[in-house]
Order: structure tokens, then sequence, then C-alpha cells
């Protein structure tokens, strides 16, 4: 009896080995569907509103249809070709052409252990709100139907091939840079993007010697608090399961963006005798950004020390960059998100390490052991996504005016305002 069974044990384990199929994961399924509807929440209202309020009066529809029609052409055209640029096979640089207009995937196929649709839908409304921020560099002086063609045109050839870079399996990833939930692909694109938006268009009339202040504070601080909330979806679900690398992600997000809120309105307090509601909201901001590409490598002590970073680095660089360098990033697109996913990319390169103590993260990437190695991979993600954003970016811009005669409109249609400009409607009948 113990020979038959000593056989068929011998036998069972020289069985030919067969790979697990893929099983759908209900939970991880349940965790991304209510982080697609937060990120996409970040936008539509939140980014809106935000943006909307930090306007003019005359141009608080265009900001919000500026989003809205945002959304509508991003979602269509990741649909159409995006999704595909970005995660499809392809090379190092940019992928094919197989996932064109989602062909071959049905209700069952999965992306890991989620749907591919949900998975295609999640990165969706990542692909909304990053050509969505650049919004606040040009605003209240940007033709409408210029914003349309070059957010379309960016989208497809900045955009998406990045995302392609680092989590496409693109030349980045290979090399094992670290970029959680955008700092390099959302935030670092969008920056550049708006750096560049602000220099080719130039500063608004009037710019820097009229004030231009917010119209509503109320709506801004409302939008916030969208951000706020809707991003928790936006790193948590960067972990594509219901684990505890989402939970971190979300505590860390919140610890920074706290700590940044509280660091930019302390500088504020002590710089002019008063900390402004308007400066607590974008530090925390600020704070949200900078962690979003550690927010999946870094510990609860880390993230404290990069949201107060944030907060500093960004409220300096916002003074600098308006102040001395006299640049008309109307809404601070570049040195909140642009300044702060440079820093939290390079930062994460830093309180990744186990060695710090109370400040520590959870390692390396694989074949890097370093903080030195790590870092330098990290300068690289930046240095390479800021040069081709810059340069790809400026060429669009260009070819965009020649496309609509001028990116602006004129100057005296910018002194009556855009919402009746573009679209023969007012936001207040007062």
């Amino acid at each position: 009896m113990n020979k038959i069974i000593i056989t068929l044990f011998a036998l069972t384990f020289s069985l030919p080995s067969f790979a697990l199929e893929p099983v759908l994961n209900g939970a991880n399924t349940a965790w991304i569907l209510t982080s697609t509807a937060l990120v996409l929440l970040m936008t539509l209202p939140g980014l809106a509103l935000f943006y909307g309020g930090l306007v003019r009066r005359k141009n608080i529809l265009s900001i919000l249809m500026q989003c809205f029609a945002i959304a509508g052409v991003s979602s269509i055209l990741w649909f159409i070709l995006g999704y595909s640029l970005a995660f499809g096979e392809g090379n190092a640089w940019v992928g094919d052409f197989s996932k064109v207009m989602m062909v071959g995937m049905t209700k069952e196929t999965l992306a890991g252990d989620i749907p591919e649709s949900l998975f295609m839908l999640f990165q969706m409304t990542f692909a909304v709100i990053t050509p969505a921020l650049i919004i606040g560099a040009y605003a209240e002086r940007m033709k409408f139907s210029a914003v349309l063609i070059f957010s379309g045109l960016w989208l497809l050839v900045v955009y998406a091939p990045v995302t392609h870079w680092v989590w496409g399996g693109g030349w980045l990833a290979q090399m094992g840079v670290y970029d959680f939930a955008g700092g390099i692909v959302v935030h670092i694109t969008a920056g550049v993007a708006a750096l560049v938006a602000a220099v080719v268009l130039g500063p608004r009339h009037g710019f820097p010697r009229t004030p231009m202040l917010p119209h509503n504070l109320t709506m801004t601080v409302t939008g916030a608090g969208m951000l706020w909330v809707g991003w928790f979806g936006f790193n948590g679900g960067s972990a594509l399961a219901a684990n505890g690398d989402a939970a971190m992600a979300m505590l860390v997000t919140h610890l920074s963006a706290s700590a940044g809120a509280l660091t930019w309105a302390a500088i504020e307090w002590k710089k002019f005798g008063k900390a402004s509601v308007l400066g607590a909201v974008t530090g925390m901001v600020a704070g949200l950004g900078t962690i979003t590409p550690a927010s999946g490598f870094v510990g609860p002590g880390g993230a404290l020390i990069i949201g107060v970073s944030a907060g500093i680095v960004c409220f300096y660089s916002t003074v600098y960059i308006k102040q001395k360098l006299k640049i008309d990033d109307s809404l601070d697109v570049f040195p909140v998100h642009g300044i702060g996913g440079i820093l939290g990319t390079l930062l994460a390169g830093v309180f990744a390490s186990t060695e710090l103590g109370a400040f520590s993260g959870f390692g390396y990437a694989e074949g890097i052991s370093s903080m030195l190695g790590q870092v330098t991979v990290q300068l690289i993600g930046i240095g390479s996504t800021i040069l081709y954003t810059a340069v790809v970016s400026y060429l669009l811009f260009k070819l965009v005016a020649l496309m609509t005669k001028g990116l602006r409109v004129s100057k005296e249609q910018e002194v009556t305002g855009l919402d009746l400009i573009e679209h023969d409607e007012v936001g207040y009948n007062l």
C-alpha cells in the first residue's frame, strides 16, 4: 500500500505544470470602481470649481466649459487611440495599435485580476485630469478652439507616450523609476506644459500691475475639498488592489496634504501676519501633488517631511515665478504641480529607503541597491520628461496657433471676458 501511495505521489509531481488562469477579484474590482469615480470627481466638479473660483467673474463659465470639454475630448481620444499608445505592447517608447478602440476586449478580459475595461476606464480618468490641469496656465486669454485642439493633440503625443515610459513597460519602467500615481506622468507633464503655455501666450493684459483677484474663494475651497477626497482614489487606487499598499497610499496622501496646507499657511502667517484661505488650499494641493509619485513607496514619517517640503518649496517657487520672472502662469500650475511633481519624484528615491528609522519606506526597485542608485534613476525620469514635454508642447502650441490663426483672443475680447466672447453667456445674472 505504501508503495502505491509513493508511486501516486511521484506521478503527481512529475506531471507538467500549468499556469493558473487569471481570476477576477471582486474586492479589487469594487475598490477600483470606487477609485475611478473618485478620480473623475477630481476633475468634475473638483478642479472645475477650484479653478473657476480663482478667475475673475467674467471668465468663470469659460473655465467650467474647458474642464467639461476636455473631459469629453480626452475620454473619446483615450478610447480610440490613447490607451493603446500608452498600454499597447509597442516598444520602449510608445505602445502599438493593438488596443485601438478596445478591439478584442470583452467584459471577461482581465488586466491582472480586474476587468481590463475597468483598468482602461481608471486610466482614462487620469488622462482627463492631466490636460485639464494645464488650463490654469492659460486661463482668461486662450481661444476655446485652441484649447480643444491643443488638449487633444497633447494627450496623444505627450501624455500617452510618457505614460507608456513609466506605467506601460517602457524604458523608464525598465530602469526601475518610482512613480506610483503620477508625479512624472501627470504633474511634471502638466506643469511643464503649463509653463510653456504661459511663456508662449504671454501675460494677461494688465499683469503684473493690475490685481487679478479670485472672484469666489468659497467655490475654490469647495473644489479643493473635492480634490482632497478624490485624491484617495488617485493614489490609493493606483495600487490596483484593495490591500495594504492602497491603505498606506491613502494614509501618506492625507498626511502630506495636511502638512502642505499647514506649512503654506504658517509661512504666510509669519511673512504677512495672517494665514490666507487661498494659501491653505494651495498648500494642500501642493502636498497632494508632491506625495503622488512617492505614495506607494514611503511611510508616514517620510510623507510628513514630503508635505512640509512641498509647502515650503512650492510657496517660494510661486513667488519667484510670479514676482521675479514675471511669468503669468495664471493659477500657478507649474510652481504647484510641476515643482511638486519634481520634488516628490526625487524624494521618493530618498524616503523609500528602509534605513531611515521612523522615516523609512519600503525599499528600492529590483536591481537597485542604494539611495544614490534610485535617486539617479529618478533624476533621469525627471529630466527626460521635462525635456520631452517642453519641446513637444512648444511645437504643439506653434502648430495650433497656425491652425486657429492665433492662440489668444484679442485685447478687447479679453477685457470683455471669455464667458460672453466664447460662449455668449454669463456666470451671474445680477
